[in-house]
């Protein structure tokens, strides 16, 4: 599959390593492509420069959105939520196109732990949609630490990554890529629809706090019903 990831921090890389280890035809999309090569070291994150990943994976190369995107059937969008629609409006012509959602609506400008500029009665997810109405949205993987998004089996035991989205077949195209990254169909939960974005969102302050009180990133929430 010719899968383009939107993002070159370190949930855009490891989305990008592990797609292309399962051998998916991988490129990387970025805003300017000589200003990202230009940056030599790692980011406030700690995640390496975006040259030094592409030295390391020959096989996948650095594109302008609109560049990235012509020949990709999924895009992975791995940018900050605030850089979303930019990213997105880059890129050209979506329609029809699959776009796997890994953003949050996260406010930086506060200080301290971040807010949501999206909550309550809408969401990043829906906004996106509404804003590119003929690409096909699925929202997952924004609830944990990206090394447990391509490699669930490393937490130890089984947890909980959410799907939402309009498109049936979208969908079924997402949880086909969750699977391939190692999730069980029992760990695959579809809410519905793009609205329910509004929940998984809303779950970041709670992870955010998580992270705060553990300083462990390495963590996932599980759904247990009983019967």
């Amino acid at each position: 599959m010719n899968i383009a990831v939107f993002g070159t921090g370190s949930v855009g890389q490891a989305l990008a390593n592990r797609l292309a280890e399962l051998s998916h035809a991988v490129v990387i999309g970025t805003r300017n492509v000589e200003n990202a090569l230009s940056k030599t070291g790692p980011d406030h994150m700690g995640t390496p420069p975006v040259g030094e990943f592409l030295k390391n994976h020959s096989s996948i190369s650095l594109y302008t959105y609109s560049e990235a995107a012509k020949n990709a059937s999924v895009i992975v969008l791995a940018t900050l939520g605030h850089g979303a629609k930019e990213a997105l409006a880059a890129a050209g012509d979506l329609d029809w196109k699959i776009i796997l959602d890994i953003t949050n609506p996260l406010d930086f400008s506060g200080g301290g732990l971040p807010t949501l500029f999206a909550s309550n009665d809408t969401s990043l997810g829906e906004q996106l949609q509404a804003a590119f109405p003929k690409a096909h949205f699925v929202k997952s993987l924004n609830t944990m630490y990206n090394g447990l998004m391509v490699n669930p089996r490393s937490l130890g035991e089984d947890s909980t990554v959410f799907v939402s989205g309009n498109d049936a077949a979208a969908k079924a195209t997402v949880i086909g890529i969750l699977k391939e990254f190692g999730w069980k169909d029992s760990e695959i939960l579809d809410l519905g629809d793009i609205t329910t974005a509004r929940g998984t969102e809303s779950l970041l302050p709670v992870w955010l706090r998580v992270y705060s009180a553990t300083k462990n990133g390495f963590f996932n929430f599980k759904v247990a019903t009983g019967k």
